[in-house]
């Protein structure tokens, strides 16, 4: 059945509809658009997305992603040293980071402890976590793991892990929507959660 414009085109859809929040139909109105407005979106869309693609890295320091290593984040002279906020994943990290409300420093795990995925302790960020505890002076710990099953059971895992240190732990409040991910709350319920956030 025809498609009514070329395979090239198709092909842009089809990838488009793979990100998260698009479909087909959304991405067909995505491409018309960029198609459209070619020069002034579509170029310096392409633009970017190459540059990215040759760029992008992961931090050494925290497991962010950026252009640069260590990323702008790390980087930051601005940011309070004391304080890492652990999280699952980058979305999360760039989810508390939007909110302006916590000036720390982060480290990313790279997921949850999860044994029907088969994800264990060497499989995430957690021993150079506790390198960095030590290493960097932290006082505090915050973890901001999503209120899911792996993430309570990561949290607990971690806890124990850091008990050698001394560190304060403490999570972020359980008014957090259970089986809810950071990255798709409001910068109010990140703020209530932050502020009522409790030792382990």
């Amino acid at each position: 059945m025809s498609t009514g414009h070329a395979p090239d085109i198709d092909r842009l859809i089809q990838l488009l509809g793979k990100l998260p929040g698009l479909g087909p139909r959304s991405a067909r109105r995505a491409v018309l658009h960029l198609i459209k407005k070619r020069d002034p979106l579509l170029v310096p869309l392409a633009e970017a997305l190459a540059t990215v693609r040759d760029r992008v890295r992961t931090c050494s320091v925290c497991g962010n992603a950026d252009t640069v290593d260590p990323c702008s984040l790390c980087a930051d002279p601005r940011r309070a040293t004391g304080t890492l906020c652990v999280v699952e994943d980058v979305a999360d990290l760039w989810a508390l980071d939007r909110s302006d409300l916590f000036t720390g420093r982060y480290h990313v795990l790279g997921g949850t402890l999860s044994a029907l995925d088969g994800i264990g302790p060497d499989d995430l960020s957690i021993a150079p976590l506790v390198d960095r505890v030590r290493r960097e002076a932290i006082e505090e710990v915050i973890l901001a793991l999503n209120a899911t099953v792996d993430g309570q059971t990561t949290a607990h895992y971690v806890t124990e892990r850091l008990a050698s240190t001394g560190v304060r732990v403490t999570a972020l409040a359980h008014g957090l929507p259970v089986g809810g991910e950071l990255d798709y709350l409001d910068d109010g319920t990140l703020a209530a959660a932050l502020q009522a956030r409790k030792s382990l």
